[in-house]
Protein backbone atom coordinates (compact mmCIF):
# COMPACT_ATOMS: atom_id res chain seq x y z
CA UNK A 1 0.00 0.00 0.00
CA UNK A 2 1.20 3.43 -1.14
CA UNK A 3 2.23 5.91 1.68
CA UNK A 4 -0.09 8.52 2.00
CA UNK A 5 0.53 11.94 0.71
CA UNK A 6 0.97 14.77 3.95
CA UNK A 7 -1.94 17.23 3.36
CA UNK A 8 -0.40 20.82 3.51
CA UNK A 9 -1.91 22.78 6.18
CA UNK A 10 -5.56 25.07 5.15
CA UNK A 11 -3.43 28.32 5.93
CA UNK A 12 -0.28 27.51 4.23
CA UNK A 13 -2.27 26.35 0.95
CA UNK A 14 -4.18 29.72 0.97
CA UNK A 15 -0.89 31.84 1.15
CA UNK A 16 0.21 29.78 -1.73
CA UNK A 17 -2.49 30.40 -3.56
CA UNK A 18 -2.42 34.12 -3.11
CA UNK A 19 0.96 33.98 -4.05
CA UNK A 20 0.58 32.36 -7.31
CA UNK A 21 -2.67 34.83 -8.10
CA UNK A 22 -1.99 36.64 -11.54
CA UNK A 23 -1.32 40.56 -10.79
CA UNK A 24 -3.38 42.86 -11.58
CA UNK A 25 -2.06 46.36 -12.76
CA UNK A 26 -3.86 49.59 -13.19
CA UNK A 27 -3.80 51.76 -16.05
CA UNK A 28 -4.07 55.15 -16.02
CA UNK A 29 -6.84 56.29 -18.22
CA UNK A 30 -8.15 59.74 -18.95
CA UNK A 31 -10.42 61.20 -16.46
CA UNK A 32 -13.95 60.19 -17.20
CA UNK A 33 -16.29 62.77 -18.77
CA UNK A 34 -18.56 65.09 -17.03
CA UNK A 35 -21.51 63.71 -16.62
CA UNK A 36 -25.32 65.89 -17.74
CA UNK A 37 -28.51 65.05 -15.90
CA UNK A 38 -29.69 65.04 -19.61
CA UNK A 39 -27.15 62.53 -20.47
CA UNK A 40 -28.05 60.13 -17.48
CA UNK A 41 -31.90 60.58 -18.58
CA UNK A 42 -31.62 60.00 -22.23
CA UNK A 43 -29.77 56.53 -21.55
CA UNK A 44 -32.42 55.90 -18.22
CA UNK A 45 -35.44 56.32 -20.80
CA UNK A 46 -33.02 53.72 -23.28
CA UNK A 47 -32.58 50.97 -20.51
CA UNK A 48 -34.88 51.59 -17.53
CA UNK A 49 -38.47 50.16 -18.56
CA UNK A 50 -41.34 52.48 -18.63
CA UNK A 51 -42.87 51.46 -15.59
CA UNK A 52 -40.66 52.39 -13.41
CA UNK A 53 -41.28 56.29 -12.44
CA UNK A 54 -39.19 58.91 -10.67
CA UNK A 55 -40.53 61.58 -9.21
CA UNK A 56 -36.76 63.88 -10.17
CA UNK A 57 -34.96 64.51 -13.95
CA UNK A 58 -31.63 64.77 -11.93
CA UNK A 59 -29.72 61.93 -10.99
CA UNK A 60 -27.89 61.57 -7.34
CA UNK A 61 -23.71 61.59 -7.00
CA UNK A 62 -23.97 62.08 -3.25
CA UNK A 63 -25.47 62.78 -0.05
CA UNK A 64 -24.89 63.66 3.93
CA UNK A 65 -27.74 63.54 6.48
CA UNK A 66 -30.95 65.64 4.59
CA UNK A 67 -28.79 67.26 1.51
CA UNK A 68 -28.07 65.64 -1.79
CA UNK A 69 -26.15 66.87 -4.76
CA UNK A 70 -26.70 66.19 -8.16
CA UNK A 71 -24.05 64.96 -10.92
CA UNK A 72 -24.11 68.34 -12.44
CA UNK A 73 -23.15 69.43 -8.57
CA UNK A 74 -26.45 71.26 -7.74
CA UNK A 75 -27.60 70.71 -4.22
CA UNK A 76 -31.01 69.60 -2.92
CA UNK A 77 -32.46 70.01 0.60
CA UNK A 78 -33.84 66.28 1.07
CA UNK A 79 -37.37 66.37 2.40
CA UNK A 80 -38.58 62.68 0.62
CA UNK A 81 -35.60 60.71 2.46
CA UNK A 82 -35.70 57.88 0.14
CA UNK A 83 -39.88 57.44 0.49
CA UNK A 84 -39.41 57.89 4.74
CA UNK A 85 -36.13 55.64 4.59
CA UNK A 86 -33.53 57.79 6.09
CA UNK A 87 -34.93 58.76 9.31
CA UNK A 88 -31.34 58.36 10.37
CA UNK A 89 -30.28 60.33 7.37
CA UNK A 90 -27.97 59.80 4.37
CA UNK A 91 -24.43 57.87 5.18
CA UNK A 92 -24.89 58.17 9.25
CA UNK A 93 -21.42 57.71 10.11
CA UNK A 94 -22.46 54.87 12.80
CA UNK A 95 -24.49 53.10 10.44
CA UNK A 96 -22.40 52.98 7.47
CA UNK A 97 -19.47 52.27 9.74
CA UNK A 98 -21.52 49.04 10.88
CA UNK A 99 -21.79 48.01 7.81
CA UNK A 100 -18.11 48.30 6.46
CA UNK A 101 -16.95 46.44 9.65
CA UNK A 102 -19.28 43.37 8.90
CA UNK A 103 -18.20 43.76 4.86
CA UNK A 104 -14.82 42.91 6.00
CA UNK A 105 -16.06 40.14 7.32
CA UNK A 106 -18.65 38.42 5.00
CA UNK A 107 -21.77 39.73 3.28
CA UNK A 108 -23.49 36.67 2.09
CA UNK A 109 -24.07 33.26 3.53
CA UNK A 110 -27.91 32.69 3.28
CA UNK A 111 -29.35 32.69 6.98
CA UNK A 112 -31.01 29.14 5.35
CA UNK A 113 -27.78 27.89 4.99
CA UNK A 114 -24.93 29.58 7.69
CA UNK A 115 -26.48 31.68 10.23
CA UNK A 116 -24.98 34.07 11.79
CA UNK A 117 -24.93 36.64 14.84
CA UNK A 118 -26.19 39.97 13.28
CA UNK A 119 -29.70 38.42 12.16
CA UNK A 120 -30.10 36.66 15.36
CA UNK A 121 -29.11 40.12 17.30
CA UNK A 122 -31.34 42.18 15.18
CA UNK A 123 -34.13 39.61 15.57
CA UNK A 124 -33.45 40.46 19.57
CA UNK A 125 -33.98 44.08 19.66
CA UNK A 126 -36.98 43.95 17.00
CA UNK A 127 -38.55 42.02 19.83
CA UNK A 128 -38.02 43.83 22.40
CA UNK A 129 -38.71 47.21 21.02
CA UNK A 130 -42.74 46.06 19.48
CA UNK A 131 -45.46 46.92 22.08
CA UNK A 132 -47.27 44.10 24.41
CA UNK A 133 -45.77 42.00 27.05
CA UNK A 134 -46.08 38.80 25.65
CA UNK A 135 -42.98 36.67 24.25
CA UNK A 136 -42.29 37.78 20.92
CA UNK A 137 -40.02 36.29 17.46
CA UNK A 138 -39.43 38.29 14.64
CA UNK A 139 -38.42 36.98 10.92
CA UNK A 140 -36.43 39.07 8.27
CA UNK A 141 -36.92 39.77 4.82
CA UNK A 142 -35.91 42.25 2.03
CA UNK A 143 -38.69 44.33 0.50
CA UNK A 144 -41.66 45.82 2.63
CA UNK A 145 -44.19 43.85 -0.25
CA UNK A 146 -42.01 40.52 0.86
CA UNK A 147 -42.57 41.49 4.62
CA UNK A 148 -46.17 42.20 4.09
CA UNK A 149 -46.79 38.85 2.22
CA UNK A 150 -45.14 36.80 4.88
CA UNK A 151 -47.11 38.36 7.64
CA UNK A 152 -50.06 37.07 5.74
CA UNK A 153 -48.86 33.48 5.37
CA UNK A 154 -48.09 33.30 8.98
CA UNK A 155 -51.40 34.44 9.98
CA UNK A 156 -53.27 31.94 7.48
CA UNK A 157 -51.15 28.78 8.96
CA UNK A 158 -51.63 30.42 12.64
CA UNK A 159 -55.93 30.77 12.21
CA UNK A 160 -56.50 27.99 9.16
CA UNK A 161 -58.03 30.51 7.51
CA UNK A 162 -57.83 32.47 4.21
CA UNK A 163 -59.19 35.89 4.32
CA UNK A 164 -57.75 38.86 4.69
CA UNK A 165 -59.85 42.26 4.85
CA UNK A 166 -57.24 46.12 4.19
CA UNK A 167 -58.59 49.35 3.99
CA UNK A 168 -59.56 51.92 1.22
CA UNK A 169 -56.81 53.96 0.23
CA UNK A 170 -53.88 51.34 2.42
CA UNK A 171 -51.03 50.79 0.25
CA UNK A 172 -49.14 47.74 1.03
CA UNK A 173 -46.67 46.80 -1.79
CA UNK A 174 -46.45 46.09 -5.58
CA UNK A 175 -46.55 42.13 -5.67
CA UNK A 176 -49.43 40.78 -6.77
CA UNK A 177 -50.93 39.37 -2.96
CA UNK A 178 -50.29 42.91 -1.81
CA UNK A 179 -51.46 44.93 -4.92
CA UNK A 180 -54.80 42.70 -3.71
CA UNK A 181 -54.50 44.84 -0.38
CA UNK A 182 -53.44 48.22 -1.97
CA UNK A 183 -56.68 50.57 -2.17
CA UNK A 184 -55.30 52.60 -4.97
CA UNK A 185 -56.00 51.25 -8.63
CA UNK A 186 -53.89 53.97 -10.48
CA UNK A 187 -51.17 53.80 -10.98
CA UNK A 188 -50.44 49.79 -9.08
CA UNK A 189 -53.23 48.35 -9.70
CA UNK A 190 -53.94 49.51 -13.55
CA UNK A 191 -54.06 46.48 -15.81
CA UNK A 192 -52.45 44.17 -13.81
CA UNK A 193 -55.32 42.15 -12.55
CA UNK A 194 -56.89 39.60 -11.52
CA UNK A 195 -55.80 39.30 -8.21
CA UNK A 196 -55.80 36.99 -5.36
CA UNK A 197 -58.82 36.09 -4.04
CA UNK A 198 -60.11 36.15 0.04
CA UNK A 199 -59.16 39.29 0.05
CA UNK A 200 -61.76 42.06 1.17
CA UNK A 201 -62.25 45.88 1.31
CA UNK A 202 -63.03 47.91 4.41
CA UNK A 203 -63.96 51.74 4.31
CA UNK A 204 -61.50 54.26 6.02
CA UNK A 205 -62.34 56.70 8.09
CA UNK A 206 -62.02 59.59 5.89
CA UNK A 207 -63.04 63.40 6.92
CA UNK A 208 -63.04 64.74 3.12
CA UNK A 209 -65.24 61.81 2.08
CA UNK A 210 -67.76 62.17 5.29
CA UNK A 211 -66.78 58.64 6.50
CA UNK A 212 -66.72 58.76 10.28
CA UNK A 213 -65.16 56.22 12.72
CA UNK A 214 -68.64 54.78 12.89
CA UNK A 215 -69.59 54.78 9.50
CA UNK A 216 -66.19 52.73 8.72
CA UNK A 217 -66.74 50.27 11.75
CA UNK A 218 -70.36 49.90 10.26
CA UNK A 219 -68.66 49.54 7.02
CA UNK A 220 -66.91 46.38 8.49
CA UNK A 221 -69.76 44.40 10.20
CA UNK A 222 -71.61 44.82 6.64
CA UNK A 223 -68.66 43.31 5.25
CA UNK A 224 -68.96 40.09 7.93
CA UNK A 225 -72.24 40.00 6.50
CA UNK A 226 -72.33 39.99 2.81
CA UNK A 227 -68.85 38.73 1.55
CA UNK A 228 -66.14 38.19 4.35
CA UNK A 229 -67.46 35.30 6.95
CA UNK A 230 -65.61 36.23 9.88
CA UNK A 231 -64.93 32.64 10.73
CA UNK A 232 -62.84 32.68 7.83
CA UNK A 233 -61.02 35.93 8.37
CA UNK A 234 -57.05 35.16 8.90
CA UNK A 235 -56.14 38.97 9.63
CA UNK A 236 -56.90 42.56 8.82
CA UNK A 237 -54.01 44.74 7.97
CA UNK A 238 -53.67 48.39 8.26
CA UNK A 239 -51.12 50.98 7.94
CA UNK A 240 -51.68 52.97 11.89
CA UNK A 241 -50.93 56.10 9.35
CA UNK A 242 -51.66 55.52 5.65
CA UNK A 243 -49.01 56.12 3.70
CA UNK A 244 -49.24 57.00 -0.08
CA UNK A 245 -52.99 57.14 0.94
CA UNK A 246 -52.22 60.81 2.01
CA UNK A 247 -50.59 60.67 5.33
CA UNK A 248 -54.16 60.28 7.20
CA UNK A 249 -53.72 58.87 10.90
CA UNK A 250 -55.90 55.97 11.95
CA UNK A 251 -57.96 57.35 14.38
CA UNK A 252 -57.26 56.20 18.13
CA UNK A 253 -61.05 54.96 18.59
CA UNK A 254 -60.48 52.72 15.03
CA UNK A 255 -57.70 51.06 16.19
CA UNK A 256 -58.88 50.00 19.73
CA UNK A 257 -62.77 48.88 18.11
CA UNK A 258 -60.64 46.94 15.83
CA UNK A 259 -58.62 45.33 18.29
CA UNK A 260 -61.85 44.05 19.80
CA UNK A 261 -63.31 43.44 16.16
CA UNK A 262 -60.27 41.36 16.33
CA UNK A 263 -60.57 39.52 19.52
CA UNK A 264 -64.10 38.48 19.10
CA UNK A 265 -63.65 36.59 16.42
CA UNK A 266 -60.31 34.89 16.54
CA UNK A 267 -58.86 37.63 13.89
CA UNK A 268 -55.62 38.23 13.62
CA UNK A 269 -54.41 42.15 13.81
CA UNK A 270 -51.56 43.09 11.55
CA UNK A 271 -49.70 46.87 12.12
CA UNK A 272 -48.03 48.03 8.84
CA UNK A 273 -45.37 49.94 10.00
CA UNK A 274 -43.52 50.27 6.78
CA UNK A 275 -43.45 53.45 6.33
CA UNK A 276 -44.27 54.63 9.77
CA UNK A 277 -41.83 53.16 12.07
CA UNK A 278 -38.49 53.53 13.71
CA UNK A 279 -39.44 57.61 15.01
CA UNK A 280 -41.14 58.90 12.11
CA UNK A 281 -44.05 59.61 14.54
CA UNK A 282 -42.12 59.93 17.81
CA UNK A 283 -42.54 56.46 18.45
CA UNK A 284 -40.79 53.10 17.71
CA UNK A 285 -43.70 52.24 15.97
CA UNK A 286 -47.44 54.67 15.40
CA UNK A 287 -49.63 52.37 16.74
CA UNK A 288 -48.36 53.04 20.04
CA UNK A 289 -49.68 56.61 20.15
CA UNK A 290 -53.16 54.42 20.43
CA UNK A 291 -52.03 52.14 22.75
CA UNK A 292 -53.15 49.21 20.59
CA UNK A 293 -51.14 45.53 20.66
CA UNK A 294 -51.40 44.55 17.19
CA UNK A 295 -50.60 40.74 16.91
CA UNK A 296 -48.21 41.05 14.03
CA UNK A 297 -45.83 44.58 12.75
CA UNK A 298 -44.18 44.10 9.61
CA UNK A 299 -41.51 46.75 9.24
CA UNK A 300 -39.01 48.03 6.40
CA UNK A 301 -38.09 50.99 5.19
CA UNK A 302 -35.91 53.23 8.13
CA UNK A 303 -35.11 50.56 10.00
CA UNK A 304 -31.67 49.81 8.56
CA UNK A 305 -31.31 53.50 7.45
CA UNK A 306 -30.70 53.02 3.73
CA UNK A 307 -29.76 49.81 3.42
CA UNK A 308 -32.66 47.19 1.82
CA UNK A 309 -34.38 44.79 4.83
CA UNK A 310 -37.78 44.41 6.13
CA UNK A 311 -39.34 42.28 8.37
CA UNK A 312 -42.43 40.54 10.92
CA UNK A 313 -42.86 41.00 14.12
CA UNK A 314 -45.24 39.19 16.15
CA UNK A 315 -46.08 37.26 19.22
CA UNK A 316 -43.99 34.06 19.42
CA UNK A 317 -47.06 31.29 19.16
CA UNK A 318 -48.12 33.61 16.06
CA UNK A 319 -44.69 33.13 14.55
CA UNK A 320 -44.27 29.79 15.27
CA UNK A 321 -47.01 28.54 13.37
CA UNK A 322 -44.90 27.86 10.02
CA UNK A 323 -42.82 24.73 9.80
CA UNK A 324 -38.86 25.16 9.59
CA UNK A 325 -38.81 25.86 5.94
CA UNK A 326 -41.73 27.50 4.48
CA UNK A 327 -40.19 31.49 5.76
CA UNK A 328 -37.27 32.88 4.75
CA UNK A 329 -35.20 33.70 1.52
CA UNK A 330 -31.86 33.83 -0.22
CA UNK A 331 -30.99 37.23 0.58
CA UNK A 332 -33.56 37.42 3.56
CA UNK A 333 -31.80 39.48 6.69
CA UNK A 334 -28.55 40.04 4.31
CA UNK A 335 -25.37 40.73 7.56
CA UNK A 336 -24.77 43.86 5.94
CA UNK A 337 -28.47 45.24 6.10
CA UNK A 338 -28.48 43.71 9.55
CA UNK A 339 -25.21 45.01 11.49
CA UNK A 340 -26.38 48.41 9.71
CA UNK A 341 -30.24 48.32 11.34
CA UNK A 342 -28.31 47.58 14.71
CA UNK A 343 -26.57 50.57 14.49
CA UNK A 344 -29.42 52.55 13.38
CA UNK A 345 -31.54 51.72 16.24
CA UNK A 346 -29.00 52.73 18.50
CA UNK A 347 -28.37 56.07 16.50
CA UNK A 348 -32.53 56.33 17.11
CA UNK A 349 -31.69 55.80 21.27
CA UNK A 350 -28.86 57.44 21.53
CA UNK A 351 -29.28 60.88 19.05
CA UNK A 352 -32.99 61.03 21.06
CA UNK A 353 -34.69 60.74 17.56
CA UNK A 354 -38.15 60.11 19.23
CA UNK A 355 -38.36 62.91 20.93
CA UNK A 356 -37.01 65.04 18.57
CA UNK A 357 -39.64 63.73 15.70
CA UNK A 358 -42.25 65.07 17.75
CA UNK A 359 -40.25 68.57 18.09
CA UNK A 360 -39.89 68.59 14.84
CA UNK A 361 -43.17 67.83 14.20
CA UNK A 362 -44.85 70.60 16.07
CA UNK A 363 -42.59 72.82 14.82
CA UNK A 364 -43.21 72.42 11.01
CA UNK A 365 -47.36 71.57 11.67
CA UNK A 366 -47.00 75.56 13.11
CA UNK A 367 -44.73 77.13 9.85
CA UNK A 368 -46.88 75.02 7.76
CA UNK A 369 -50.06 76.66 9.07
CA UNK A 370 -48.66 80.23 8.88
CA UNK A 371 -47.58 79.99 5.50
CA UNK A 372 -50.80 78.75 4.50
CA UNK A 373 -52.95 81.69 5.66
CA UNK A 374 -50.38 84.10 4.52
CA UNK A 375 -49.29 82.94 0.69
CA UNK A 376 -51.86 80.41 -0.03
CA UNK A 377 -55.24 81.76 1.75
CA UNK A 378 -57.90 78.70 1.65
CA UNK A 379 -56.01 76.59 -0.38
CA UNK A 380 -53.73 74.48 2.25
CA UNK A 381 -57.27 72.58 3.58
CA UNK A 382 -55.38 70.47 6.07
CA UNK A 383 -52.14 69.73 8.10
CA UNK A 384 -52.07 66.46 9.73
CA UNK A 385 -49.99 63.45 11.30
CA UNK A 386 -48.06 62.02 13.91
CA UNK A 387 -44.45 63.50 15.06
CA UNK A 388 -42.73 64.35 11.82
CA UNK A 389 -44.76 62.04 9.51
CA UNK A 390 -46.72 65.10 8.07
CA UNK A 391 -48.83 66.23 4.98
CA UNK A 392 -50.50 69.17 3.97
CA UNK A 393 -53.11 68.70 1.78
CA UNK A 394 -54.16 71.52 -1.43
CA UNK A 395 -57.86 72.38 -2.42
CA UNK A 396 -59.11 74.93 -4.96
CA UNK A 397 -61.22 76.66 -2.13
CA UNK A 398 -62.50 75.43 1.42
CA UNK A 399 -66.08 75.77 0.73
CA UNK A 400 -65.88 72.59 -1.58
CA UNK A 401 -62.83 71.47 -0.75
CA UNK A 402 -61.86 70.45 -4.42
CA UNK A 403 -58.58 68.66 -4.49
CA UNK A 404 -55.89 70.32 -6.27
CA UNK A 405 -53.56 68.43 -7.93
CA UNK A 406 -52.36 70.74 -10.08
CA UNK A 407 -51.14 73.15 -7.23
CA UNK A 408 -49.17 70.18 -5.14
CA UNK A 409 -47.45 69.06 -9.20
CA UNK A 410 -46.55 72.78 -9.28
CA UNK A 411 -45.28 73.26 -5.60
CA UNK A 412 -43.41 70.31 -6.33
CA UNK A 413 -41.60 71.70 -9.65
CA UNK A 414 -40.95 75.11 -8.42
CA UNK A 415 -39.44 73.43 -5.33
CA UNK A 416 -37.39 71.75 -7.21
CA UNK A 417 -36.34 74.82 -9.16
CA UNK A 418 -35.12 76.00 -5.42
CA UNK A 419 -33.20 73.29 -4.61
CA UNK A 420 -35.83 71.30 -2.50
CA UNK A 421 -36.85 67.71 -3.10
CA UNK A 422 -41.14 67.14 -2.27
CA UNK A 423 -43.16 63.87 -2.92
CA UNK A 424 -46.78 64.17 -3.58
CA UNK A 425 -48.77 61.52 -2.12
CA UNK A 426 -52.85 60.74 -1.49
CA UNK A 427 -56.27 59.33 -3.79
CA UNK A 428 -56.00 62.84 -4.92
CA UNK A 429 -52.68 63.32 -6.09
CA UNK A 430 -53.12 66.49 -3.96
CA UNK A 431 -50.79 66.05 -0.74
CA UNK A 432 -47.10 66.95 -0.10
CA UNK A 433 -45.56 64.12 2.63
CA UNK A 434 -42.67 65.48 4.33
CA UNK A 435 -39.91 62.72 4.67
CA UNK A 436 -36.86 64.82 6.12
CA UNK A 437 -34.38 63.17 7.88
CA UNK A 438 -35.27 63.27 11.93
CA UNK A 439 -31.13 64.14 12.22
CA UNK A 440 -31.87 67.53 9.95
CA UNK A 441 -30.23 70.45 11.45
CA UNK A 442 -32.67 72.83 12.80
CA UNK A 443 -30.76 75.55 9.88
CA UNK A 444 -31.52 72.94 6.99
CA UNK A 445 -34.70 72.08 8.08
CA UNK A 446 -35.44 75.86 8.72
CA UNK A 447 -33.88 76.56 4.52
CA UNK A 448 -36.02 73.88 3.61
CA UNK A 449 -39.21 75.50 4.73
CA UNK A 450 -38.19 78.67 3.66
CA UNK A 451 -37.68 76.91 0.29
CA UNK A 452 -41.25 75.16 0.33
CA UNK A 453 -42.64 78.67 1.01
CA UNK A 454 -41.24 80.42 -1.77
CA UNK A 455 -41.97 77.72 -4.26
CA UNK A 456 -45.99 77.90 -2.88
CA UNK A 457 -45.53 81.36 -3.67
CA UNK A 458 -44.90 80.69 -7.29
CA UNK A 459 -46.80 77.71 -7.91
CA UNK A 460 -49.89 80.08 -6.58
CA UNK A 461 -48.93 83.14 -8.81
CA UNK A 462 -48.60 80.53 -11.86
CA UNK A 463 -51.88 79.16 -11.19
CA UNK A 464 -53.57 82.40 -11.47
CA UNK A 465 -51.77 83.44 -14.68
Amino acid sequence: MAPSTPKTPRKTRAKAAAASAPKIELVATDPAPAKTNADLLARRQAAVARGVASAAPIFAAHAENAELWDVEGNRYIDFCGGIAVLNTGHRHPRVVAAAMEQEAHFTHTSFQVVPYEPYVALAERLNALAPGDAPKKSLLVTTGAEAVENAVKIARAATGRPGVIAFTGGYHGRTLLTLGMTGKVSPYKKDVGPFPGDIFRAPFPSVRDGITVQDALTGLRNLFLTDAQPERVAAIIIEPVLGEGGYTPVPFEMLKALREICDQHGILLIADEIQSGFARTGKWFAIEHSGVVPDLITVAKSMAGGYPLAGVIGRADIMDAMAPGGLGGTYGGNPVACAAALAAIDVIEEENLLERSLQLGERMRAQFADMGARVAPYRMWDIRGLGAMLAVEFVTDFDSAAPDAALTKAVCAHALKRGLLLLSCGMHGNALRIMVPITASDAVVAEGMAIFEAALADAVAELRG
